[in-house]
């Protein structure tokens, strides 16, 4: 099976090493939008011989062939995922830090139509909203913990 990383890693001419390779394969299987830190736990899990620094240049290297996609949520920490074949946007859980990914073709539509209200073409975006659950005591605060 080819994993996904590494796949955009060999379509994009990025040499990999055995190293490389771990670290596409923590990044392919990873279910959430993990920081370097968390990359470097897993797969110094899996090969203890991996160093931090190793991860940071992967992460760089991948970033800069366009492998992957850094993703800023406003935590202090630049969070990576591989790049998506669809695009998506992102809510955040301000009390959990859960991220999840969702699509909403209303969104699209009035962001196209709000960039055409002045005068642009939309040819991109990233959108990241911050919540936190309906019903938790934290409700009403924003992101910074702040009145919305």
């Amino acid at each position: 099976m080819s994993l996904k990383v590494e796949r955009l890693c060999n379509e994009r001419g990025v040499r990999m090493t055995a190293r490389r390779r771990l670290i596409a394969r923590v990044l392919s299987e990873a279910d959430d939008h993990p920081d370097v830190e968390e990359l470097y736990r897993r797969a110094s899990g899996l090969d203890p011989a991996i160093s931090l620094a190793t991860v940071y240049r992967t992460v760089r290297v991948f970033e800069q062939a366009g492998v992957l996609s850094r993703l800023d949520f406003g935590d202090g920490r630049a969070r990576y995922e591989p790049e998506p074949r669809h695009h998506h946007d992102h809510l955040i859980d301000t009390v959990t830090g859960e991220v999840i990914e969702f699509h909403n073709a209303e969104i699209e539509r009035l962001q196209d139509q709000v960039a055409r209200q002045l005068g642009y073409r939309l040819v991109g975006h990233r959108l990241s909203l911050y919540g936190v659950r309906l019903g938790r005591a934290a409700a009403g605060k924003g992101p910074r913990g702040g009145d919305t």
